[in-house]
């Protein structure tokens, strides 16, 4: 397998001059670009294009292929990415928008929310990120926003959470209004209120962590499967908080698409949870730099970290599903560094880059194009 210049963490990348995400103007996608002389990476395992063009139209690809096969337009504003490498747009498919910056972000001004938002996203390559839990009333007019270009970011979609009754995790604060649902009648009925405000889909916490001498409180199945149905009666995606194996299985049982988390310190997935994970097409977000962080001493955390590695790499060799995701909004740690490095114990550097832009998210998603063998949804098509 060649080499993406050196490994993934020291990857240098030409793509983001195609994109809003990335700090471009919504109207710099109606132009003719053309990226030139790149190492371009169609998909996450095809072999490289070298001295490649890509060109694209209205935001869309219209052409790519070596110098020698693609014409350029005349119209088209070149540039050049000799020395650089080209690849989709990155997702982060587990983020949060819940920083102080992002307060009234509707009517804030434009700039501190661009700084923050390169900050912790686009200056890492996300051309679009999952939200998975944050105030819809500052969320969605930021979304807004990004999308009529007023604010640089990426394609951002997000959730409605639902909490299990008396779930009230100990690192969020006391005061904050959650939903807590205890019966399935309860959970069907929060997303018949919310969905229709916009939401791209839910999370459950199948798990909620109430502190260090308190008993997780995990969600009944039969809550998570009711949530879960009239989810995907909506074509929308669930994703799930387990926090012990308790939360892991009524992740198989009630049908949720991804798990949001490993679970720190519990033993590898068993066989029985690896077949049904298989089976269901259930996607994994490791987060581990997470674990790594936690406040508690060395030791704990590097064996907090090697059981995530572990769980990462059993549901890896078995087949299963990875996407890339860091916590960060909940977490500061905004370079994707360490989260590319302790991956790298478990997964290839392509298997890694297949985690940035998986064709399993535009699954999730219900839909999108096709670029280089992998489908991806329509904001995505130029950063290919």
């Amino acid at each position: 397998m060649p080499r993406m210049n050196g490994n993934l963490v020291r990857l240098v990348f030409c793509f983001f001059v195609l994109i809003g995400a990335a700090g471009a103007s919504a109207a710099a996608n109606a132009q003719t670009l053309a990226l030139v002389g790149g190492s371009v990476y169609a998909s996450p395992d095809a072999a490289p294009l070298p001295d490649a063009v890509v060109v694209t139209s209205n935001g869309v690809i219209t052409a790519i292929g070596s110098r020698s096969e693609v014409q350029i337009p005349s119209d088209a504003r070149t540039i050049d990415c000799t020395g650089k490498t080209v690849v989709a747009g990155f997702w982060n498919s587990h983020v949060h928008f819940t920083q102080a910056v992002w307060k009234d972000a509707g009517a804030a001004p434009a700039g501190p929310l661009q700084e923050h938002m390169r900050e912790m996203l686009t200056r890492w390559g996300f051309s679009s990120v999952w939200d998975l839990g944050s105030d819809g009333k500052d969320t969605l007019p930021l979304r807004r926003r990004v999308n009529a270009g007023e604010v640089p970011g990426p394609d951002i979609h997000t959730v409605l959470s639902i909490f299990p009754k008396g779930g009230h995790p100990i690192y969020l604060p006391p005061e904050m209004q959650l939903l807590e649902a205890g019966t399935p009648e309860e959970a069907t009925n929060f997303e018949h209120t919310y969905l229709g405000l916009g939401l791209d889909g839910v999370k459950l916490f199948t798990g909620s962590y109430k502190g260090e001498n308190n008993p997780v409180v995990n969600m009944d199945v039969a809550v998570a499967k009711a949530a879960v149905d009239v989810a995907h009666a909506a074509g929308k995606p669930v994703f799930a908080h387990p926090q012990n194996m308790t939360g892991v299985n009524t992740v198989i049982a009630a049908g949720v698409d991804a798990m949001a988390h490993t679970v720190a310190g519990a033993p590898v997935y068993s066989p029985e949870q690896l077949a049904r994970f298989k089976q269901q097409g259930i996607a994994l977000i490791p987060t581990l730099a997470l674990f790594s962080k936690l406040p508690v001493g060395p030791d704990i955390a590097a064996r907090l970290v090697t059981s995530t590695v572990n769980q990462l790499k059993a549901f890896s060799d078995n087949g299963g599903p990875v996407l890339f995701g860091t916590d960060v909004g909940f977490t500061t740690i905004y370079d994707t560094t360490l989260e590319y490095e302790l991956m790298r114990r478990a997964l290839s550097e392509r298997q890694i880059l297949a985690s940035l832009s998986h064709p399993n998210i535009a699954r999730l998603l219900d839909g999108g194009a096709v670029c280089g063998g992998h489908a991806i949804p329509d904001r995505q098509r130029a950063s290919c």
